[in-house]
């Protein structure tokens, strides 16, 4: 407050900083930084109107009920010879209120030169806010009249008026009049009005001006309720207490109320920068059209001359002069304060909007015809490296894997479920020659099978055999049985395995052709189709390979079965023998947790010492008597050692068929394929450059985000530029 406002240094400084703010006004940096200001807001009939008046020395728009429906912006400089006045529209937000890409400031008419003109050329300004959809250089020439009768378009308008005013007379002062507060109008409209009031006052950077009548109770102002809602502390608040005249000489004990708070006793009422008192002109003063001067005069002559007013010693607490002087102090230096951290703010929205533009993909630099053809080649080796699993992101050889392990367990579960006993109940499952493994997965179709089982499977196999002869057609039909149940799994294996092969294709069409949607949407059919294609020859080609396992039941490995074939039978045969032996199946069948040396280790022991080495216990089936059901224990074991040799063969040859024909077809035949279908189909059309700009233009909203973030990035710029610029010639 110590700062001589009349010094040249001060008064230059202080049109510099103004005309900075209202640069950065003008590129719509009050959208994205917090920029100072100071905000004028009060209640219908509080005096506001009249206040702005007295501050700015032109008319504003006076009506019964709300007048003012939208902010305006008023600018004094004193760096003037003559008074003039200029009307811009500043536009900042779209007719639902939301921030557009660019502010645009629009010129509302000539330059004013006569003050009475001023009034009614707002009201014009104000329709043309609220009826953003006509030229506003249709409101012109519209009268007063005109203008009330127009039905508008918007109710209010966080738009603004901006008035530039000239005066050699005026202190330098930049302010918002917002639209009174109201309480008694429709609820939408009390909101709206309150809205707006709170989008300024929240502001961090704002000094908040609250007009306060003197008729009534400072608790009864809803000014000042929204202000320490905004302001909690009162820091940047400063109460205009207006219409002292309206208090009668008995009201001796309001008077004394209002010096208290006038004066910073009060303890109710305390603000860091205090309140004034100002005088205006009433009704009839106005009619007599006096001069600021002649204004500012008399209520000078009233507070020296009325008690209790008269009698407060900071004479600056009263008239308009005092009060303008004390707040331009405040705003400039408010902005000398906020300029390091506009600079910092500027800065990193700038770095931000930056990386928002660096992570969106850069524009199309490449010859579409190129661009097309290089990511269609591109997609095809990245594929095949999937495909040959050389690629970093292995995906879809260990998701592979691990389906064929299922696929693997699968099979393995289809196993003959043969229990040598004539009761297969009292023999718990024989999944191994040891006795060491239970399947914990068997395949629901496979069906647990006795000796009486096997027998009947003979029987029914009977034809013209010598006796003691099992046909080969009883053991076919029990391979038959397994080979059956392999289709399932296998289409299970080769569904799944489609599955993966369809989110892999998913992932990679869009990595490389998401950013242009057509272009995606094109070729990715096109892969699709190919992909459709391999899938219907994979599923023939496991068809074929099953077929191959129907019939007839071959394999040239012949050692591996033969010696299967005899565990089995020496196995199935101890089983019976013990079952006999000992009684329950639980002793029966040969353990690893067996307590104590059994018999079997017993012989196998006393047999080495007599010189007869590297016998194993299915060896000691050979010494025990032919069984009464030798022929059914031949065929359990013959056809489950069959299934052992078969599942290790399909295991293999299915996977491996899935892989060549399905996964290995594809990526040999996709690029030729694409690139025929591509074009052929682009060259058949009426412009072949046409259509391959059509293939690669940007999507939409990428393009839409670009522009925008490129045009907020030029406003930051331009922003940043100003602030700097400010500061260097500073």
């Amino acid at each position: 407050m110590g700062v001589d406002i009349s010094s040249t240094d001060y008064a230059s400084r202080r049109r510099e900083l103004m005309k900075m703010m209202a640069d950065l006004k003008s590129m719509g940096a009050e959208a994205l930084i917090d920029l100072p200001s100071v905000v004028v807001i009060g209640g219908q009939s509080a005096g506001k109107s009249s206040l702005v008046e007295a501050v700015s020395g032109i008319n504003v728009p006076r009506d019964s009920g709300t007048c003012t429906r939208c902010p305006m912006e008023c600018t004094m400089s004193s760096h003037a010879t003559s008074w003039s006045c200029t009307i811009t529209l500043r536009m900042s937000f779209d007719n639902n209120g939301r921030d557009m890409l660019k502010t645009a400031t629009v010129p509302f008419g000539r330059t004013i030169t006569k003050r009475s003109e001023v009034e009614v050329w707002l009201r014009r300004a104000q329709a043309a806010i609220l009826n953003p959809n006509v030229p506003s250089s249709n409101f012109h020439t519209k009268t007063i009249e005109e203008l009330r009768s127009i039905k508008n378009t918007l109710k209010f308008s966080r738009n603004v008026v901006c008035v530039s005013i000239e005066d050699p007379d005026a202190t330098d002062l930049s302010f918002y009049d917002l639209p009174g507060l109201i309480q008694n109008e429709e609820a939408e409209t009390v909101a709206l009005v309150k809205s707006l009031a709170e989008h300024y006052t929240k502001k961090e950077n704002t000094i908040i001006l609250t007009t306060i009548p003197m008729s009534d109770d400072m608790e009864n102002q809803q000014s000042m309720t929204l202000a320490r809602a905004a302001d909690p502390d009162g820091k940047r608040t400063i109460g205009v207490l207006t219409k002292p005249d309206t208090l009668g000489a008995g009201a001796i004990n309001q008077r004394r109320r209002w010096v208290e708070i006038i004066e910073g006793h009060s303890e109710d009422h305390t603000l860091r920068h205090g309140f004034y008192c100002v005088r205006l002109p009433d009704d009839v003063e106005r009619g007599q059209h006096l001069s600021r001067a002649e204004s500012q005069r008399r209520a000078a002559e009233y507070f020296d001359t009325t008690a209790p007013w008269s009698g407060v010693s900071d004479r600056r607490r009263f008239g308009i002069p005092g009060f303008v002087s004390d707040v331009s102090r405040l705003l400039i230096q408010l902005i000398e304060e906020a300029l390091p951290r506009l600079r910092e703010d500027i800065d990193k929205l700038l770095a931000q909007c930056n990386k928002e533009i660096d992570a969106l993909p850069p524009p199309l630099a490449n010859d579409p015809q190129i661009e097309v053809l290089g990511r269609v080649n591109a997609f095809c080796d990245v594929f095949k490296s999937f495909v040959n699993g050389s690629h970093e992101d292995k995906l879809l050889a260990q998701r592979n894997r691990a389906l064929y392990a299922i696929f693997k367990r699968d099979i393995r579960g289809t196993a003959p479920d043969f229990r040598p006993l004539e009761n297969p109940e009292d023999c718990p499952p024989l999944d191994d020659t040891e006795g060491k493994m239970t399947l914990t997965e068997r395949d629901p179709g496979v069906q647990m099978m006795g000796i009486y089982d096997i027998s009947k499977a003979i029987q029914e196999a009977i034809g013209w055999e010598l006796p003691n002869n099992v046909p080969y057609q009883a053991k076919a039909n029990l391979i038959a049985q397994f080979v059956k149940l392999w289709v399932a799994p296998s289409e299970r294996c080769l569904a799944s395995i489609n599955d993966v092969l369809d989110q892999v294709i998913d992932t990679l069409i869009s990595v490389h052709f998401g950013r242009f949607k057509v272009l995606e949407g094109y070729v990715g059919n096109l892969i699709r189709t190919q992909v459709d294609i391999c899938k219907a020859l994979a599923k023939e080609a496991v068809k074929k390979a099953l077929d191959l396992e129907a019939t007839p039941y071959y394999t040239q490995n012949t050692h591996y079965l033969q010696t299967l074939s005899e565990k089995w039978l020496a196995y199935y045969k101890i089983v019976r023998k013990r079952k006999f032996d000992r009684g329950p199946i639980e002793s029966a069948v040969i353990s690893p947790y067996h307590h104590g040396e059994a018999p079997e280790s017993k012989a196998l022991r006393a047999l080495a010492e007599a010189g007869y080495t590297n016998l194993s216990i299915p060896d000691l089936a050979r010494l025990l008597p032919p069984d009464s059901r030798e022929k059914e224990l031949i065929v359990m074991a013959d056809v489950r050692a069959y299934h052992h040799v078969a599942y290790k063969r399909i295991i293999d040859h299915i996977p491996l068929t899935i892989e060549h024909a399905l996964h290995h077809a594809l990526a040999e035949q996709l690029s030729q394929s694409l690139l025929t279908s591509l074009l052929t189909d682009v060259a058949s059309g009426p412009n072949f450059s046409e259509r391959m700009n059509e293939l690669v233009s940007e999507d939409a909203s990428i393009a839409q985000k670009r522009a925008a973030l490129s045009t907020r990035k030029q406003r930051l710029s331009d922003i940043r530029r100003r602030l700097v610029t400010f500061g260097s010639s500073a």
